[in-house]
């Protein structure tokens, strides 16, 4: 399997293996004080101060691994304890400052907070409101926002500094799209996990007769790598599982659907992104009305699998934290029961000792090269495209002019510029990620060879066609 791609996601994956295994062998209660010590031994600290504060990181991740904070409605929590390496966000004054006569810096400035002392500018950071004004002015550069990770890349400007100079999240901003949760040099904010739930579904299945399945979002290809997709299929039936279903087969199922929806409407946003339609009923409600009422492929492979097994329990696994507040939203209609991450799926298959590279490789073929395209940023509004093509609707009937947004910086503009009507866009495909699914929060290692094992995985689907899968599934429903 890929290395992780940074220390902090080593840790997370020793917290969630060590939980997974407790919550396998039934013994949670009488074991989880001990994780701490076991994944910090000791005598010498390795990343902290000391072992008693790596320790105390440990407790609140493993707090994180069973949950979280079950009253706080957000997919992301701080690690106050964490939270304690990065610079106060702050306008500072680099030593590039010539001490200029022109002074811009000091008449720009509209609290008067600079003054130039022995010939340099100085800024009093009690009167400093961090416009950057000043920033824009100073012909050396010299001036320059300091800005934590974290606070830089959320682009909904859901976190800012606390008054204890930690970072906090504005629940009323945020739209889990979990970027900082991999921003943070620190790991100072983690994603909830539903990892004991998930164990909790599998060992329960005999003893209250249903069955669990599986359902993976095509950004799993290449993940595990050296292993191959058919070897993670069969890892997860070796974990107890009943089936696996590729989230792709959905994807063809709301391309085929959404497709209808803007013939019929004539101009959408699309919501397979959860994060993007998030962003877009809080920052842009105005526009709300134009995101499509079509479920997301998660939802559409969810409903169909429980229409046809009315005994089905079904898991997502992806690369997503906000799939992790959308399975639970009224709208989903209970079609999926449970949400994990690539990263919890390693640390169950290390929870139960299966090493997929060892396993022989199950078929799993359904979907169509467009649904599985939906893993990168442009894959929807294609497949969206190609559903029209497939109804034989010609440029005459419907001229389609999408743009695909890849990063909630780009949805951003692009959102202006749609409410304005500029550019003439009557399809806009949001991804909060930028480059899409395929570089989510919580794969494995983040990398453009990413895309380009999601492009391989949808050659391998052939000539199939989004309509082809569709009535392909249908038609193996009726022969069940």
């Amino acid at each position: 399997m890929r290395k992780f791609e940074t220390s902090v996601q080593e840790l997370k994956n020793d917290v969630l293996r060590s939980v997974a295994e407790l919550a396998w062998e039934d013994r949670l209660t009488t074991g989880i004080l001990d994780v701490p010590e076991q994944i910090i031994p000791g005598p010498e600290a390795k990343m902290r101060c000391c072992i008693y504060k790596e320790r105390a990181i440990v407790s609140q991740r493993v707090k994180m691994a069973l949950g979280g904070d079950s009253a706080y409605p957000g997919m992301t929590e701080v690690l106050e304890i964490a939270c304690d390496e990065c610079p106060v966000t702050q306008i500072e004054v680099g030593p590039a400052c010539r001490g200029c006569i022109a002074t811009r810096c000091v008449h720009t400035c509209p609290k008067e907070a600079i003054t130039i002392v022995n010939h340099k500018a100085t800024i009093d950071h009690s009167k400093c409101i961090a416009c950057g004004k000043c920033i824009s002015v100073c012909p050396y550069g010299a001036i320059e926002k300091k800005q934590r990770p974290c606070e830089r890349n959320c682009i909904p400007g859901a976190i800012s500094m606390g008054e204890n100079k930690k970072a906090s999240i504005d629940v009323n901003k945020c739209v889990s799209c979990g970027v900082c949760t991999f921003q943070c040099p620190f790991g100072a904010i983690m994603d909830k996990s539903y990892i004991t739930d998930a164990v909790k579904l599998l060992k329960g299945a005999e003893r209250w007769d249903f069955r669990v399945y599986a359902v993976l979002a095509p950004s799993i290809a290449g993940q595990f790598a050296p292993a191959s997709y058919g070897q993670v299929v069969t890892g997860l039936k070796q974990l107890g599982f009943h089936d696996v279903q590729e989230v792709a087969l959905g994807a063809d199922m709301t391309a085929k659907a959404e497709s209808e929806e803007l013939l019929e409407k004539g101009k959408l946003l699309s919501s397979c992104c959860p994060a993007f339609v998030d962003f877009v009923e809080k920052n842009y409600p105005d526009l709300a009305q134009y995101i499509s009422h079509t479920p997301s492929p998660m939802v559409m492979i969810g409903k169909r699998i429980k229409e046809k097994d009315p005994k089905a329990r079904v898991i997502f696994i992806g690369p997503c934290v906000a799939k992790k507040k959308e399975f639970q939203l009224g709208k989903t209609m209970g079609a999926i029961d449970c949400s994990l991450t690539f990263e919890e799926l390693a640390a169950l298959f290390e929870s139960k000792d299966i090493d997929v590279e060892k396993l022989e490789a199950a078929q799993l073929d359904e979907a169509s090269g467009f649904g599985r395209n939906f893993a990168h940023s442009g894959g929807v509004a294609a497949a969206v495209a190609q559903g029209m093509k497939e109804r034989g609707i010609t440029e005459e009937q419907f001229k389609l002019h999408s743009v695909a947004c890849s990063g909630l910086a780009q949805c951003k503009v692009e959102l202006m510029k749609f409410a304005k009507g500029i550019g003439g866009v009557n399809f806009l495909e949001g991804m909060a990620c930028e480059g899409g699914c395929v570089q989510g929060p919580a794969v494995l290692i983040r990398s453009p060879r990413n895309q380009a094992d999601v492009e391989k995985h949808a050659k391998e689907a052939g000539e199939r066609t989004i309509l082809g899968a569709v009535e392909a599934e249908e038609q193996e429903s009726v022969k069940k």
